[in-house]
């Protein structure tokens, strides 16, 4: 049963606004305390009793038993971050765009919530990347990914990429850059560009390039438990690393090396909603009559 339950949220769209309204008043009548993160505007402190800001997850003790990440997959991530040391399931409510993370419907959240409750869901434990060297990549921001880690050219020049996987030469890219995906990420950046679609229990990692020199060159799939090292050359100064929505710039002498981490993210799915049916539905397989 879950008696404390913290709510993220960035957005202030009327879609999400109203998701948390209805959040609030969904909560209250279960008589659970809940916990609102302090950047959420416009939603006001209704039952004052049972609805308190945070800012931190990790300073609420105890600590709450499932986080409801409110918006589109984008504010899921940024939750992601927020979570994951601290081991606390998360379910997405989408009040965005595509929602393949968030993947409670809005308009459904009364529904979802009835399941959660009522012990109708299934935990899906979710595998992580984490850039480890060079050390402190982003600062003090989080190195960690839930979809991707990828290097980019920062200028109009291709670069170069020599890529080892656990100290052996797997190819050489010329190209724009390289997606280094888990499985969750396969259907963000990774789809774009043609690699495959993992489900997301699946630990695998997933090599893809973006807009490759040689046409020959195609995604890879690869160990979870792999190292991943790359090698970065081009004509410039630097190129672009991003991780899931950060991003910084490393000079062309800064190799990379990513791995995954022990830990994953667990993450909720109300009975009925699956990974395949969420695939026809946003993807519209089926669609076409011939199908």
């Amino acid at each position: 049963m879950f008696k404390r339950i913290a709510i993220f949220s960035q957005n202030s769209d009327e879609r999400t606004l109203a998701s948390l309204k209805e959040l609030a008043e969904l909560l209250y009548s279960k008589g659970v305390e809940f916990f609102l993160f302090e950047k959420s505007s416009g939603v006001p402190l209704c039952h004052s009793g049972n609805m308190k800001r945070f800012g931190d997850i990790g300073a609420l003790s105890p600590p709450p038993d499932l986080v409801l990440s409110v918006g589109g997959d984008g504010t899921f991530l940024e939750t992601m971050l927020r979570v994951r040391e601290y081991g606390i399931p998360v379910a997405g409510i989408n009040t965005g765009r595509l929602g393949f993370l968030a993947n409670i419907p809005g308009e459904d959240v009364a529904m979802a919530i009835d399941m959660l409750f009522g012990g109708r869901y299934r935990i899906v434990k979710r595998a992580l990347l984490k850039s480890e060297e060079p050390a402190a990549l982003f600062g003090d921001k989080s190195a960690y990914a839930l979809n991707e880690i990828t290097v980019q050219k920062s200028d109009l020049n291709m670069i170069t990429i020599r890529v080892y996987i656990d100290g052996v030469h797997l190819n050489t890219y010329w190209a724009d850059g390289l997606i280094i995906s888990t499985a969750t990420g396969s259907t963000a950046y990774n789809l774009s560009v043609g690699g495959p679609i993992l489900s997301p229990e699946d630990t695998s990692i997933i090599i893809a390039p973006i807009s490759p020199h040689n046409l020959t060159i195609r995604p890879i799939v690869v160990a979870g438990s792999s190292t991943v090292n790359m090698v970065v050359e081009g004509r410039g100064r630097e190129y672009l690393v991003t991780c899931d929505f950060r991003w910084t710039k490393l000079p062309f002498s800064n190799g990379i090396t990513i791995r995954q981490p022990s830990e994953k993210l667990a993450t909720i799915v109300p009975e009925g909603s699956d990974f395949f049916s969420t695939l026809r539905t946003k993807l519209m397989w089926g669609a076409d009559k011939r199908n």
